[in-house]
């Protein structure tokens, strides 16, 4: 009992020293002291100073960060710390109506110093059998309401830090961050881009406080990432999974019955797909690599000299190997038409002669294309050769929304699908492969001898698997595991 009783004596003593400075002397004031730091006086005398002397302002994380700042040394962080006494543990707050102390004094002594636990109903009726008053558990109650613990956050520097949705903060340069919290149990997350989210529920508790380690893992690719595939050198970009609207367009007059009935897909997996058209140069690494023969040149790049161009005369089966060899396949049709789109519904993501080379634009001079077809089709094709119609070098027009190019004209692109006329009557709502068999492949989105008619995104053409011409390419999907 008189242990009990010394030990309640000491707590009150060092309370009562730490709030009412000695003699007549006046407490320091937080800018005092920053201002002395800055002067350089030595820490450890001014740590004696404010021993004597007493502060008169709450202590912060960040005023301590910033008085190391200024120069300050462990030596007085710590006499600034010791003047704040530690809240009271559930064994001291006990120990004290063991000993005997009045409830009226504990209660004092509760609210002076605070406490570190929550105090459940379990112990306060611990509390009521050792003798404590209302008064008391009230004042248990209030601080237990009031009680905070520094949760100190382990993570990827500058990560955003939540508790209970709310932002407390960034994670510093060393992937910490310190928070201040009541006690019980929260929801912490973190996040940070192009990382997965970090969350769970912890319980903060009395004591020291509590340290978490928050590791972030790779989210994966985010839509518009770029990447180089190493090899075929060319760049492909990041598709995620979605939802479109396959076939014939809204306000679409020119659709043949192919087309429809326009019907919603849903693509459930991301996946990466060229950002042009595979290149003459690419096409070429490929030929070395293989043994391989490259196709019969067309008359307007003779012996392939024009690198930067689509790869044409190709056949399905040329583009299926060469996007097996890049360790891809060929897309299949819907998702060759969700990528074309990039987000846009319209028959076209952008003004003809902004996206696409076509008939109209590709030559020595802008023809219009729809009138010669429609007054001289049995000349159409030598008037594109009179004007040098030809392919031009990938990426010079604008890009989607997904940022590809040339989707649309330039050169026609093998996809993977059978071709079936018929097959959006019965089309599958996710991931459709097109028919099981067939005589014909598929290719889309028109090229540079197409009069506009055809350069739209939801225009199919089915055409001779080894079929060979002048305006058909390819562009590849390219499946990796760890994306």
């Amino acid at each position: 009992m008189r242990l009990s009783v010394v030990f309640f004596v000491l707590i009150f003593a060092t309370v009562a020293l730490a709030q009412a400075p000695p003699g007549a002397q006046k407490p320091l004031g937080k800018n005092q002291i920053i201002d002395l730091v800055k002067a350089g006086m030595d820490s450890e005398e001014l740590a004696k100073t404010v021993q004597e002397r007493g502060i008169d302002f709450d202590l912060s994380d960040d005023y301590l960060e910033a008085l190391r700042k200024a120069g300050a040394q462990d030596v007085l962080i710590k006499a600034l710390r010791a003047l704040k006494p530690r809240p009271l543990t559930k064994e001291q707050v006990l120990q004290l109506v063991v000993g005997g102390v009045a409830s009226q004094r504990a209660a004092v002594l509760v609210k002076q110093r605070g406490i570190d636990f929550m105090p459940d109903e379990e112990y306060l009726e611990t509390m009521r059998v050792a003798g404590a008053e209302e008064v008391l558990l009230a004042a248990l109650r209030t601080a237990g309401e009031a009680a905070t613990v520094e949760l100190v956050v382990e993570t990827s520097p500058n990560a955003e830090v939540y508790l209970d949705g709310e932002l407390k903060g960034r994670a510093n340069a060393q992937g910490e961050l310190a928070v201040k919290s009541k006690l019980g149990a929260h929801t912490l997350k973190v996040s940070l881009a192009r990382k997965k989210d970090f969350e769970k529920r912890v319980t903060l508790a009395g004591g020291q406080g509590a340290k978490i380690e928050a590791r972030l893992e790779d989210s994966g690719p985010v839509p518009g990432d770029v990447k180089v595939n190493p090899k075929d050198g060319l760049k492909y970009v990041w598709i995620p999974s979605g939802t479109f609207q396959m076939g014939c367009s809204p306000g679409d007059s020119e659709c043949d019955g192919s087309e429809k009935p326009a019907h919603q897909v849903r693509i459930t997996k991301g996946f990466w797909i060229g950002q042009t058209e595979v290149t003459v140069e690419a096409f070429s690494r490929f030929v070395n690599q293989t043994g391989r023969q490259m196709p019969p040149p067309p008359e307007f790049n003779p012996g392939w000299s024009t690198r930067s161009t689509p790869i044409v005369n190709v056949s399905w089966e040329d583009a299926n190997v060469y996007c097996e060899w890049a360790g891809g396949r060929l897309p299949t049709e819907a998702e060759w038409e969700y990528a074309a789109r990039g987000g846009s519904p319209g028959a076209r993501y952008g003004p003809l002669d902004d996206i696409a080379w076509y008939a109209d634009n590709s030559g020595q001079q802008r023809l219009d294309s729809a009138r010669i077809w429609r007054e001289d089709e049995k000349n159409y094709g030598k008037r594109l050769v009179e004007n040098s119609n030809r392919t031009r070098g990938v990426g010079q027009k604008r890009a989607n929304g997904f940022g590809l190019f040339d989707m649309l004209g330039n050169v026609l692109e093998w996809v993977r699908d059978w071709y079936g006329a018929d097959y959006y009557q019965n089309s599958p709502p996710s991931d459709p492969q097109g028919p099981v068999g067939g005589e014909l492949r598929v290719l889309r989105g028109g090229s540079c001898s197409y009069y506009p008619r055809g350069v739209r995104v939801s225009n199919r053409l089915g055409y001779r698997p080894d079929g060979r011409n002048d305006v058909i390419g390819c562009r590849c999907l390219w499946e990796v595991v760890n994306p």
